[in-house]
Parts: C-alpha cells; structure tokens; sequence
C-alpha cells in the first residue's frame, strides 16, 4: 500500500482526493492537514510515501511546507497539486525538493498514478511546466560562458597564451613541463569550443580575460 498525506486549506479538496483515492487497492489516505505548518507536523508523524501538497494556504505556504518535510526528510516524495502555473511557484516549489507538479484540472485517474510513480521515485510534471523548465534550462546553457568551466591553471595558461607567450615560456613561468602546458592548452580549445590558441587568444581578449 502507498500511504499517502494530503496537505490542501480547502476541505473540499481534500475530501474529494479522499474519496477517490480510498477506491484505490494500492492507495490508502492515511492523513489529512488544512494548511502548510499543520502538514509539516502531520508528515513528521505519519512518515507517508507520498505527499499531495496544495501551494496558496494560510499560516505555511506549500513551497515553505516542502522546503521543511524535504529538510527533515529528504526522500520525501512530494507531489504539487495546485491551481497556479506562476514562475514563482513553479520554480521555488521544485527547487525545494517537490517530485512533481500537476494543476488541479488533472484527472482524478492521472493523479493516482502519479501518485504510484512518485512512491517509485519518478516525477510527473504537467505539459506547461515540462515547457517551463526546458525554456529555463535552455536560457541558462545559453548563458554559460565557457571559459568559466576552465581550471585556474588552464586560466593562468590561457592568459599567457593571449599575450603571445610561446609553449616553452609558458613552462617556464609555470614552472611546468612542456607536456603538460600542451595537455592544459588542449583541454581549454575544447572547453572553449575554439580550433587554436590564436582563437583562444581572441576569446581570452574579448571576454576580459586579460
């Protein structure tokens, strides 16, 4: 049996989850709270497989209610059950430690198995805020600047490539051997996705690396 915690202000809700979910053989509700504080506690007690957890509420906002059961638990399996699709719900929710995300439109039988595949540690996410993350994910690699995911050495050796420095007067003021400023100039034309070392040389200028 999967024991499940419902955490929703609206008793109605709650009551309708309820209902459903007892009709299932491998679901049982085993408790209920009406706002966030009161669903930290409650979690805390019963230690529940899966949790449902509404987001507006009174006292604890479902996003401060995950940040704590997931604190005190971090296997935690917490599903967002809500009306609101707003980035900032989405994204502080999920960044709390919430498994899934489903709007309260979804269908009675959906939310059952979302609640099977949470208890087995796999997230189900609604359409939109599948398209969400994608759109945040793809922002943020567009973002990245390669020459961040470089070394300090692969830096320094980056820098005196940029003032012209030969492999051998690289050595010498690194102190290393030729092999190995050879090994790091590799590395950082592939880091900075660039053919050769004038080119590095081009990005270690434009970007204000030296």
């Amino acid at each position: 049996m999967i024991r499940v915690l419902l955490i929703d202000d609206h008793e109605m809700v709650r009551m309708g989850l309820a209902a459903y979910l007892d009709t299932q053989p491998d679901i049982d509700v085993v408790g209920e709270a009406g706002n966030g504080a009161e669903g930290v506690r409650v979690a805390a007690e019963l230690n529940p497989d899966v949790i449902l957890m509404d987001l507006v509420m009174e006292v604890m906002n479902g996003i401060e209610a995950t940040r704590e059961i997931v604190k005190k638990r971090p296997s935690a399996k917490i599903i967002v059950l809500t009306s609101f699709m707003d980035d900032d719900k989405v994204y502080p929710v999920l960044e709390a430690g919430a498994l899934s995300y489903l709007l309260k439109t979804t269908k009675a039988k959906e939310i059952a198995d979302a609640i099977r595949a949470a208890a087995k540690g796999e997230p189900v996410l609604e359409a939109k805020v599948t398209g969400k993350v994608l759109s945040r994910m793809r922002s943020t690699a567009e973002e990245r600047r390669p020459h961040e995911e470089l070394t300090a050495r692969e830096l320094e050796v980056l820098q005196l490539i940029a003032e012209g420095r030969t492999n051998t007067e690289i050595a010498d003021e690194l102190s290393i051997a030729i092999k190995t400023v050879k090994t790091h100039i590799t590395n950082i034309l592939a880091k900075l996705e660039v053919d050769d070392r004038t080119q590095a040389a081009v990005y270690a200028h434009k970007n204000g690396l030296v």
